[in-house]
């Protein structure tokens, strides 16, 4: 998939000021940069910023241990959805678990978010079970997971 001047590649430590302000922008609950901070520099992760014209408009945070991987945080500027990013950062992650032998991937996402759910749905992720109270805001998780 190609989509206009958009460039996915690793996160770095560079990329997180763009990354955290996204992730105000984004969510309701943002991750502390220090979140992030980690993330980056752990082992076991795989963390991609797409940019376009040399601005981050999204991310996408995961970890994967032996044959299981959990998408942390994934967020497309609110002014570029519906245009392919997700997609395009979702499709490398898998494609990424598939090298290394990952057989599972697994997110939540808010109950309240149908888009989201759909868009899981649509990649092959299956709703598998509700974790109650999972957000800082009491709000219910559904936990969805892939086969890869």
């Amino acid at each position: 998939m190609s989509i206009e001047g958009l460039i996915i590649e690793r996160a770095v430590s560079a990329d997180l000021r763009e990354v955290h302000a996204l992730e105000v922008r984004c969510f309701p609950s943002p991750w502390r940069r220090e979140f992030f901070e980690s993330e980056i520099t752990n082992e076991g992760r795989y963390n991609l910023v797409a940019r376009r014209d040399g601005a981050v408009v999204g991310y996408l945070f995961a970890t994967w241990f032996a044959d299981e991987m959990h998408i942390n945080k994934i967020a497309v500027d609110a002014s570029l959805r519906r245009q392919g990013i997700a997609l395009a950062m979702m499709q490398r992650c898998l494609g990424f678990a598939a090298e290394r032998g990952v057989t599972s991937i697994w997110l939540e996402v808010r109950s309240s978010n149908d888009e989201a759910q759909k868009f899981y749905a649509f990649l092959g992720f299956e709703a598998e079970y509700i974790r109650n109270g999972y957000y800082p805001d009491g709000e219910a998780a559904v936990v969805m997971m892939k086969d890869v």
